[in-house]
């Protein structure tokens, strides 16, 4: 027969030997709980960094659904600003002038299209292409649209009140806006993708931003804009022109200002 003391001896053994067990399931959990949230934090500042480079609702479908590159036709309102004698006076500057005059411009634009629920497509060079009812249905994105435009000129000329204090030249902008259709999605190579709208809507937006130079208005919309705007935009109708590309010629507004119940 076992003595009481080897069966006190043989259950403490059992007893230390599931302690120990327990006690490391329990660091294992731990250790996998630490690491968790470890990758939920790293994945969401990595969805963070991605959002600077495309749209937050195309990353939640890339995680839910995986990569895909079927498009969506969709009608939306481009916007298309250029920086008005750019090109010339960046030969002046110091390389490192150049950026951080751009890099303050394009903070303060892409500032005015997000806060206008429009999405900021490309940068190209000193120009800016920016998308309204891209992502997302927008039945007032020709209002988001204009609005956005104005916010650009009010950015640029505080800017300028910065640049002028440090002596620095100051900017002018021409900002182009028209509604159409085309295919939005994500497009490009195996390893590099993007998403894009591509449509003639955006080669019209580019040329009526064009028009600007040559004509007395620093942002220009066209009829099929107009016709979705809100009355109180003040428009100042322009004569038909013909824009390089465009086969009729083209009637655009000056987009002045949005009258409120306080405006002068």
């Amino acid at each position: 027969m076992i003595s009481s003391l080897a069966l006190v001896a043989c259950a403490t053994l059992v007893i230390g030997a599931l302690g120990a067990a327990l006690w490391r399931s329990r660091r294992e959990v731990r250790r996998l709980r630490e690491r968790g949230e470890a990758t939920a934090g790293n994945l969401e500042t990595l969805q963070t960094s991605l959002a600077r480079f495309v749209p937050n609702e195309v990353i939640e479908g890339v995680i839910s659904s995986g990569v895909s590159t079927s498009g969506e036709r969709k009608e939306i309102t481009v916007l298309f600003a250029d920086l008005v004698g750019f090109t010339a006076l960046s030969e002046s500057l110091e390389p490192t002038m150049l950026v951080r005059i751009l890099n303050g411009y394009f903070e303060r634009m892409s500032q005015a299209v997000t806060e206008h629920r429009g999405y900021v497509s490309t940068f190209l060079g000193d120009g800016i292409l920016a998308l309204f009812g891209a992502l997302q249905p927008n039945p007032w994105q020709a209002n988001n649209a204009a609005g956005a435009a104005l916010a650009m000129r009010r950015g640029i000329e505080e800017y300028n009140l910065e640049l002028g204090a440090q002596g620095l030249p100051t900017l002018a902008i021409g900002v182009g806006l028209h509604r159409g259709s085309g295919v939005a999605g994500l497009v490009g190579s195996r390893d590099l993708l993007q998403f894009a709208f591509v449509g003639r809507v955006v080669n019209l937006a580019a040329r009526v931003q064009d028009f600007t130079r040559t004509c007395d208005a620093d942002i220009l919309i066209t009829e099929a804009v107009q016709r979705d705007l809100d009355p109180r935009f003040v428009l100042r109708p322009m004569a038909p022109a013909s824009l390089r590309g465009i086969e009729k010629p083209v009637t655009t507004y000056a987009l002045e200002r949005f009258e409120t119940p306080n405006s002068a």
